[in-house]
């Protein structure tokens, strides 16, 4: 076979402009690929729903490529094993409800699940703003306003693109972009204590791991927080290289919307 430099091209961006095509209407778009949305993404593709993730890095995956201080090793706990088994991952115990995984299979192999159950994973796009439109009962966020990541990098005047969404999820970790985006852009209130991002309080894996789970919930109608990012906006610790509380909160996430599309 002769290989032809501009039949490799044209291949690349017919195949890419599919899929981004087939991506500006969906039912669930999710922003930051970190370990809370890509398995948000898992369980909503396999409940047979439209998601996207859009991931201004090259590498989606977030922090739990890193480890612990670089080890790349992580813990999980006992009330998350559940969601290990059902991905496939290899994993160690250490007793007393701990642990081990290496960091880098954890994270590819959740990547792969979760593009293999169906849900779309654009890298190196940065999400600049929400639309944010009227809707019944009120305002409601509505789906995304995307840009190439260099183009924010590089602080260049490029108009954006939109994608139109039933749910909007912040899975950005700890800056909690799209949270504090809607807040200053919008000036409406969250459904914090302070009606803002409360802001992430200090280490505490304990606590940090319950509360991830317990406040993966809906801030803004139409916009949801799973992950770190739920963290951030409610005002909890953060936890480390734990990510029990990181893979529950995705996969509760992604129960509630699946829930309430089903009902609507």
């Amino acid at each position: 076979m002769q290989l032809d430099d501009i039949s490799i091209s044209r291949a690349i961006i017919e195949a890419y402009n599919a899929k981004l095509l087939s991506s500006l209407e969906v039912e669930v778009a999710l922003v930051g690929a970190g370990p809370a949305c890509m398995v948000a993404g898992y369980y909503l593709g396999k409940a047979g729903l439209k998601a996207v993730i859009f991931e201004s890095k090259v590498a989606p995956g977030g922090g739990m490529w890193a480890g612990g201080m670089m080890f790349n090793e992580i813990v999980i706990q006992d009330d998350a094993i559940d969601i290990v088994k059902e991905f496939g991952i290899n994993h160690s115990s250490r007793g007393d409800g701990y642990y081990t995984m290496d960091s880098v299979e954890a994270t590819s192999t959740i990547i792969s699940r979760c593009i293999k159950a169906g849900t779309v994973i654009f890298n190196m796009i940065k999400v600049e703003d929400v639309l944010f439109r009227e809707a019944e009962g009120g305002p409601k966020v509505s789906g995304l306003v995307i840009n190439w990541s260099p183009v924010e990098k590089l602080g260049l005047y490029v108009d954006p693109l939109s994608i139109k969404s039933s749910y909007v999820v912040d899975g950005t970790g700890h800056p909690a972009e799209i949270c504090e985006t809607v807040k200053r852009k919008m000036g409406i209130k969250l459904n914090t204590k302070t009606g803002g991002v409360v802001g992430e309080m200090s280490l505490w894996a304990e606590k940090g791991e319950q509360f991830t789970v317990i406040n993966t919930a809906e801030v803004f109608p139409g916009l949801y927080v799973t992950g770190m990012a739920a963290n951030n906006v409610f005002g909890g610790p953060r936890m480390g290289p734990i990510f029990g509380g990181m893979i529950r909160s995705g996969k509760k996430v992604a129960e509630i919307i699946t829930g309430k599309l089903s009902a609507s």
